[in-house]
């Protein structure tokens, strides 16, 4: 099997100029294979899809309910956020309930991104961060149980140790059999089989069925559908997938080519990845699967049409050429 096939070709006037070549996933709760393209057992980086998963830890061991974290926080803790004020402002409630200061914060800072959307720029801080609300559930959890909160991102870490045991078990795995590298938010980050990584998805969106993890995920599901804008932020595709799911689709992206998408319906999920890193190649494809096993309505097929981003203009706004899939879904037998 061909580890990598073509999955999305852009071309310029008449002539073929990028080709965007990955793997898709779509498993059960199980962790059969349903579906793919490439091989479903490509080993990848998880990046920020991991981040649901992350939070199983502090979840089982009920620090939403010790803390009073409200449902909007607990989709933090989920998030790739944009730093928009709406999230700033669940981030300082988080920290606020578990009595820690922002500057305990160890995912340090970038330009968020609601600077690209012309909002006003700076002042910002680790608050800031994409994956501050995630970094905020970790010092809750380390207060929770009474841990350092000084390096709580090393590995031997028990909070590090703890998480790397649930999600293990969340995606079918021998802890050990994960890879793990260091985030760009400097927490650990684990390489599993996008079949796997599909799998976790689709376990968390069966909910109080999974006999594991149960109300986690339900919990986890239930707050990422009910605020996909905190999960994400304005003009990003995991609100816009989430939004046109109707409550029905948990979507997360992570860095460089990653994307996942889950069916609480269908108890399944889709996981990409474009080995390029494109963000625009992975959306494409991510559109364009679901389209192919046969979740998207007419409504659905036509709010994600620009997320398939079939034109490509130029500064002006001009048609310059096109971006099509090239990818077909092979059915399990």
């Amino acid at each position: 099997m061909t580890p990598l096939v073509p999955l999305i070709e852009a071309s310029r006037g008449a002539t073929p100029e990028c080709v965007h070549f990955g793997a898709v996933a779509v498993s059960d709760i199980h962790g059969h294979v349903l579906a793919h393209a490439g091989d479903p057992q490509f080993v990848t980086f998880t990046r920020s899809t991991l981040k649901a998963l992350q939070a199983l830890t502090f979840m089982q061991a009920g620090g939403p309910r010790a803390f009073g974290f409200t449902q909007e926080q607990v989709a933090m803790m989920c998030a790739s956020h944009s730093g928009e004020a709406m999230h700033v402002r669940q981030v300082d409630g988080m920290l606020h309930k578990a009595g820690v200061s922002y500057r305990k914060l160890q995912c340090g800072c970038h330009v968020p991104l609601f600077v690209e959307l012309g909002q006003a720029a700076g002042p910002y801080d680790e608050r800031h961060h994409n994956c501050s609300g995630k970094h905020s559930g970790f010092l809750a959890c380390c207060v929770q149980h009474g841990w350092s909160l000084e390096n709580y991102l090393a590995p031997e870490h028990p909070l590090q140790q703890a998480i790397r045991r649930d999600v293990a078990r969340a995606v079918g795995m021998a802890p050990e059999a994960m890879k793990m590298g260091i985030d760009g938010c400097s927490a650990p980050n684990y390489a599993v089989p996008l079949a796997n990584l599909a799998r976790g998805y689709a376990r968390l969106a069966s909910g109080e069925d999974d006999p594991e993890f149960g109300l986690s995920f339900a919990h986890l599901a239930d707050a990422m559908t009910a605020h996909p804008e905190l999960v994400s932020g304005t003009g990003r595709n995991d609100l816009a997938f989430m939004r046109a799911g109707r409550g029905d689709w948990i979507s997360k992206a992570g860095a460089d080519g990653v994307q996942v998408v889950a069916s609480r319906s269908r108890r399944e999920a889709l996981a990409v990845k474009v080995s390029d890193g494109s963000k625009i190649a992975v959306a494409a494809a991510a559109v364009a699967a679901m389209d192919q096993l046969g979740w998207l309505d007419e409504r659905q097929r036509a709010e994600l049409q620009p997320w398939r981003a079939e034109t490509i203009a130029s500064i002006r706004g001009a048609p310059v050429g096109a971006r099509r899939a090239v990818f077909a879904l092979q059915r399990a037998r």
